[in-house]
């Protein structure tokens, strides 16, 4: 692909592997210790990051985005054209749409128990649907890999977000943000001195790169490439 102001992308790092389950089930764990230690006393109704969302909301929507993602590739005959229809809700003008909610009297723990309830299933799923299998997303038409790798560019960038908004360390492991980007942004420069986890915030809007202008409209590309 082309970036208009800065001419033909470099070529992307050779081979950095497929994204796996134990990458996702890996980046779950880290996600649960760090929410984990937010102080009792925080507010989870502070803005997570840049986003419209609070901190709490944003926590929702990834499991919610986990378990939607684990459900695509359930069923016999995953849907090709639409996600598998649940009905999900709106709770307050410009929240998440979604269907999983942590009842607010549950706390923080609570919260973290429904995240990692979403993320098992959908790392389940990774280990067990056949790699040949087919189900929609808007962002392109994609097969486990694909699944797994958008649920670690979710887990990955929204828990930067909620970091950003609690005051947290979150420091993902380099090698897992490589190949993400590596599966879902053919169109991102190679990694260079930045290194994969500033290029991946990058490539989600979210942070800068040196010579890059800061990206305002971005997209992956979930579909499966030939050879892949």
């Amino acid at each position: 692909m082309i970036d208009s102001a800065h001419g033909p992308n470099p070529a992307p790092d050779p081979a950095p592997g497929p994204v796996t389950a134990d990458d996702l089930a890996l980046v779950l764990r880290l996600a649960a210790a760090t929410l984990r230690g937010v102080p009792e006393d925080a507010d989870w109704s502070r803005p997570a990051g840049t986003l419209s969302w609070d901190c709490w909301a944003t926590v929702e929507h990834l499991a919610d985005d986990l378990l939607a993602y684990a459900a695509q590739l359930g069923p016999q005959d995953p849907p090709r054209d639409r996600y598998v229809p649940f009905r999900s809700v709106r709770l307050s003008p410009g929240a998440p749409n979604s269907f999983v909610y942590a009842q607010p009297e549950s706390g923080a723990d609570g919260l973290v128990q429904v995240l990692e309830a979403s993320g098992a299933l959908m790392v389940a799923m990774a280990r067990t649907t056949p790699p040949d299998t087919r189900a929609y997303h808007p962002w392109g038409l994609a097969d486990p890999a694909g699944f797994t790798a958008m649920s670690l560019v979710e887990t990955l960038v929204h828990l930067h977000d909620v970091a950003e908004g609690l005051g947290l360390a979150w420091e993902p492991p380099a090698d897992v943000c490589r190949r993400t980007l590596a599966r879902l942004f053919p169109d991102v420069p190679a990694v260079g001195a930045a290194g994969p986890w500033p290029t991946l915030l990058w490539a989600t809007g979210r942070g800068d790169l040196p010579g890059r202008p800061r990206r305002t409209d971005w997209r992956w590309d979930a579909a499966v490439r030939p050879g892949g």
